[in-house]
Order: C-alpha cells, then sequence, then structure tokens
C-alpha cells in the first residue's frame, strides 16, 4: 500500500486487510449512536458522475456519524464538466478536503484521480467494480448465516461489475462462486483468472440450475441500467431471472441479495424480493456500517480495531 491509502478495488488488498474492515464494520453498527467520533474537522468531497442512492447518502451519513462532514458534488458544478483534467481537479480538491469518493464510468478515471491526489480516493462504483457494495454484503451475508469462507454463493445474470466484484472476493474472503450467465455475457476473463489464481473456486456456466444447486446465497443485479429504457440483453438474460422456483434450487436455507436499484419482474421477481429469505434491505443498512469502516480504514486507522 502507498502513503496515502487508497480504496480503489478488493484485489489491491491483502484478505486480513479487508477482514479487518469487515470486522470493524461489525462492531461500529453494534456501537451504533455511542461510536467514537475519529473523522471530527474531517471533509470528504463525493464526486457522483452518475446518478446515486445508496452510495451517496450512507457516505454523507457515515461522516456525519464519525464526526465528519460530506460535499456532494456533481460534474456540472465544477469546472470538471467543462474540461478541467481530473489530474488537475485531484492536485486542487486533495488541498480542501481529507479524502474523496468518485463515482464513474470510467475506472481509468479513478485511477487517474487516485493517481493525483494527496488524500485517499474510495471507489464509489466504476465500470469494472464496486467493492464498498462487496463489503456490504460480506457483512449482510455474515450477519445472517455466520462464517462466509466455505460457502457457496450463486450469482444469476449479466457478468458486469458486480459479478468481477464478487468474483474478486471469493479470492479474498474464500467462498465458491457459480456464476450462471449467457455466454455472450460472460464476467471478464482476466478477473476469473487472476481469482483462480489465488486459490478461488470459480464455476462460470450457461447452466442457471447448475449454478444454483445448494447455494447458500443467490444474487443477481439489474440486466439494464434503469437509467436505460432498452431492452438490450433481455431476451438473453430470461433464463436467469430469480423467482421461486430458482431459489427452491438453492439450498432450503438460502438468501437472496441485491445491490439495489431493482427492476422488479425483470431480473427478480416480487415473490422473491419480499420473501423471508431476502435480505436486500438490511444488505441496503450495511452499506452505512460498511463504509464507516472503509472511511476508518482510509483516514483514521487506528480508530478501526484491529
Amino acid at each position: 500500500m502507498s502513503k496515502v491509502r487508497h480504496f480503489l478495488g478488493l484485489d489491491a488488498f491483502e484478505p486480513d486487510e479487508l477482514r479487518r474492515i469487515v470486522d470493524g464494520a461489525s462492531a461500529l453498527k453494534r456501537a451504533g449512536r455511542s461510536a467514537a467520533r475519529p473523522l471530527v474537522g474531517q471533509t470528504l468531497a463525493m464526486i457522483f458522475e452518475q446518478p446515486s442512492t445508496r452510495t451517496r447518502i450512507s457516505f454523507d451519513v457515515a461522516m456525519t456519524q464519525l464526526g465528519g462532514r460530506a460535499i456532494p458534488l456533481a460534474p456540472h458544478e465544477m469546472q470538471l464538466g467543462r474540461g478541467e483534467t481530473i489530474s488537475d481537479t485531484a492536485r486542487v480538491i486533495s488541498r480542501y478536503v481529507d479524502a474523496i469518493v468518485l463515482r464513474t464510468d470510467s475506472h481509468d478515471a479513478l485511477e487517474n484521480l487516485a493517481a493525483a491526489a494527496n488524500v485517499p480516493v474510495i471507489n464509489g462504483l466504476t465500470d469494472r467494480t464496486h467493492p464498498c457494495q462487496l463489503l456490504a454484503d460480506m457483512l449482510t451475508f455474515e450477519e445472517h448465516r455466520g462464517a462466509i469462507a466455505g460457502r457457496t454463493i450463486a450469482w444469476l445474470g449479466d457478468g458486469n461489475n458486480m459479478a468481477a466484484t464478487w468474483i474478486q472476493a471469493a479470492a479474498q474472503f474464500g467462498f465458491e462462486l457459480r456464476i450462471g450467465c449467457p455466454p455472450e455475457l460472460a464476467p471478464d476473463a482476466e478477473v476469473v483468472a487472476w481469482a483462480q489464481a489465488r486459490g478461488a473456486h470459480i464455476v462460470v456456466t450457461d447452466d442457471a440450475a447448475a449454478a444454483l444447486a445448494d447455494a447458500d446465497c443467490v444474487v443477481t443485479d439489474t440486466w439494464v441500467s434503469l437509467a436505460d429504457d432498452s431492452d438490450k440483453n433481455v431476451d438473453h438474460l430470461r433464463p436467469y431471472q430469480v423467482n421461486e422456483a430458482a431459489m427452491a434450487r438453492a439450498a432450503p436455507d438460502a438468501i437472496f441479495m441485491h445491490c439495489l436499484p431493482a427492476k422488479r419482474g425483470q431480473e427478480v421477481t416480487d415473490g422473491v424480493m419480499e420473501a423471508p429469505f431476502s435480505v436486500v434491505f438490511d444488505e441496503a443498512e450495511n452499506r452505512l456500517h460498511a463504509q464507516k469502516g472503509i472511511l476508518l480504514w482510509c483516514m483514521a486507522p487506528d480508530a478501526l480495531g484491529r
């Protein structure tokens, strides 16, 4: 790790450091409003190139509850939206704030921002990965079903940036991951190879039933962005809908996860979303607690605990 503690992707960490963040997040959740406020006087800049509900609100509230403050920014409110380079923006903002969250379509932009910044940069979502979400997912699974190491997770749908992050997590947290998806929407082969080289058990198949068999958790994501009104890829993905029949193929006590927002009736049915085994709203809440852990790891690591 460099002197500046960036949080760009799960693949940049040793497993014990990610475990420290998740365990720290769990402790912060238990402490609730009585937790220490180690970020008093510190400011987080949040740059959102995409719409956001969970990421924006959870980071803002996390900073407030840890004693700091957050400033949400959109490109059209900044010179970044009028041609200033990402590196110049990073060098300027670094002189004002103590950390930066960026949500962007371009992972390269995130890396360029981090390379030029003198303060921690946090990946709030890119076209490649969404690591904040995955730490919330790890916290959620373990709250409901205990240690995730050695368990089986089934992913159904597009092999997108969320699938890629689950692949990285399989290597870092030691669970088996089965990805059921159409061949034309398979996850990035380099990400799969990276995880397998680290001993992860990753199965990519076009057989949804095989992916689901006795899985401890079933996960999906939107097939098409909610901001996109097109029906691209939908016909390829219909066999991978998470419905009641799909959940019946998983383990009897399997839980269902979705990072939200969900397009009900497309990638998941209402019946699954509202079932007792659905933990999607616990998962959404845990964004707050996981991101507290990430903020402390970046900005006040001594306060995170061991």
